[in-house]
């Protein structure tokens, strides 16, 4: 069954949450989830939140930052690794359909567009590889992963601050539920991505059934 070894990691994560360490773990699994990791750092960052309410504001700050310098990283490989380290990475993801929206997407619509897959369950590192590897402007690039993932984060501890105890024992009673509803909500994220910006009637908006990208001339 797959709920015994979910079982098993949900409690040794719970325990990691309370390491003296975690504030390392957390910061580095917000890094690399931004360019290539395919787990989330949301579930951590609850569960350090639960274990310690009171630094809910500074582990939430803490993601932030880790998870925007990752960005700096997931733009750098789009903006001059992409025919070598990109290219796999998006393919490894499952991503390499999506890329050509996302990369139209980012053209047309530039800041919304990073906020929407930062502050929701669309792949971030799918659009900071995209960034880079269409130019895009890198102030508004860093300045819209900032408040994308300000926004998740911070909510995400202000909750577990304030309503901690029971989502706890949801989790503990639901944990199945949750992480089904998670995967539910990540394979959504990717089709909201590809569909934004098309008409309802046909899709003729300026990105639907973009299928090829050119890099930033």
């Amino acid at each position: 069954m797959l709920m015994k070894p979910l079982r098993g990691l949900y409690d040794w994560t719970l325990a990691k949450a309370a390491h003296r360490h975690a504030v390392w773990w957390l910061a580095l699994i917000a890094f690399v989830e931004s360019s290539f990791f395919p787990i989330p750092p949301h579930p951590l960052l609850g569960l350090m939140c639960l274990a310690e309410p009171k630094k809910a504001v500074r582990f939430a700050i803490v993601a932030t930052l880790a998870s925007v310098a990752g960005a700096l990283l997931g733009y750098a490989i789009g903006w001059g690794l992409y025919d070598t380290v990109g290219v796999w990475l998006i393919s490894a993801l499952g991503l390499t359909d999506a890329f050509p929206v996302a990369a139209c997407h980012l053209r047309e619509y530039d800041f919304e567009a990073i906020l929407i897959a930062g502050a929701t369950p669309v792949p971030f590192k799918l659009l900071t590889i995209t960034a880079g590897f269409v130019g895009m402007n890198l102030v508004t690039f860093i300045l819209s992963s900032l408040f994308a993932r300000a926004l998740i984060f911070v909510t995400v501890g202000v909750l577990f601050r304030i309503f901690g105890a029971p989502i706890k024992r949801v989790i503990d009673k639901y944990l199945g539920t949750v992480t089904t509803l998670f995967v539910v909500l990540l394979v959504g994220g990717v089709l909201v991505l590809t569909q934004i910006g098309g008409s309802d009637d046909g899709g003729d908006g300026p990105c639907a059934g973009a299928t090829t990208v050119q890099p930033a001339g």
